[in-house]
């Protein structure tokens, strides 16, 4: 067990510094003075972190850190802790980490000994969900759902029987895709789609999914999408529960159903694809 005392450690800190998801003012005075006295800015894009570093007048050195370098970056910044110099990890808008990388470095920090210090500060799917009308007694967050409709349709059945507010980020290319998958696999739940959070442009559309996914424009900027949670109604007694696959198939088809029928209706039940339910069938037989 290792228990850090982030106001009394002694040696060099890794700090998460929390950035505005769109209006500059939300920065905070912490963020701004931990920026300006780290010895490096480990950045998802340095441009855009040089416009907010601009905007403050923080002078420290931007190195860019991303999906895509981030293996060889995390051993440069640990380099840097080691030697004793304070490290900022910033994201381009929000809170590092969720939904960007930075995961592999800050347990590679911790693992190693060094002080990680979150800076809180604003964070696009929590502003979404307090402004949404939907509950905030209990949420889950799941970031990007997958581009490809039928994996994407696969993580949206995983979720249906959650009873918290679901919230999802979304490009606004595919809002439109996303919620027709959404509205086959939740039906007619409340549906809030929260745009361009903290800008002179900020939307906030809430409706039943069937009237949003009909009458939605197009769009443009960023998209938090927030679906009703399962309801009691939605609960249904898993009868099923200790069958194989084959059993369950077999049940309905003992009730006079034809094979694809049946094959249909465990999918439905076990709120998977039929095409998994086919190949598992047919495979145990």
């Amino acid at each position: 067990m290792h228990i850090q005392k982030s106001f009394k450690q002694t040696g060099a800190t890794l700090f998460l510094v929390s950035t505005p998801i769109g209006n500059l003012s939300d920065m905070t005075p912490r963020g701004i003075e931990v920026l300006k006295s780290v010895a490096v800015i480990a950045s998802e894009d340095t441009r855009v972190t040089k416009k907010l570093c601009n905007h403050f007048e923080i002078k420290t050195p931007l190195v860019s850190y991303h999906e895509h370098n981030k293996h060889q970056k995390t051993d440069l910044m640990l380099e840097r802790l080691a030697a004793g110099e304070d490290v900022a990890l910033v994201s381009d808008a929000g809170m590092p980490l969720i939904s960007d990388p930075g995961d592999q470095l800050v347990s590679k920090a911790v693992s190693a000994g060094f002080a990680v210090v979150p800076i809180p500060g604003a964070s696009a799917a929590l502003t979404a969900l307090i402004a949404s009308g939907l509950s905030t007694d209990s949420f889950f967050f799941h970031g990007f759902l997958d581009r490809q409709r039928s994996k994407r349709k696969k993580e949206l059945l995983s979720f249906k029987d959650l009873r918290a507010t679901l919230l999802f980020y979304e490009s606004p290319h595919r809002v439109k895709e996303t919620l027709s998958d959404m509205l086959e696999v939740y039906e007619n739940r409340d549906v809030v789609i929260a745009r361009e959070l903290t800008k002179v442009y900020e939307e906030f559309i809430r409706g039943k999914l069937e009237d949003v996914a009909r009458e939605l424009p197009e769009m443009k900027g960023e998209v938090v999408l927030l679906v009703a949670g399962s309801s009691d109604e939605e609960v249904v007694d898993m009868w099923w529960e200790g069958m194989t696959l084959a059993q369950h198939v077999e049940h309905y088809r003992d009730e006079g159903m034809k094979t694809n029928a049946a094959i249909k209706q465990v999918a439905s039940d076990l709120k998977v694809l039929r095409q998994e339910v086919y190949k598992s069938y047919h495979t145990e037989q």
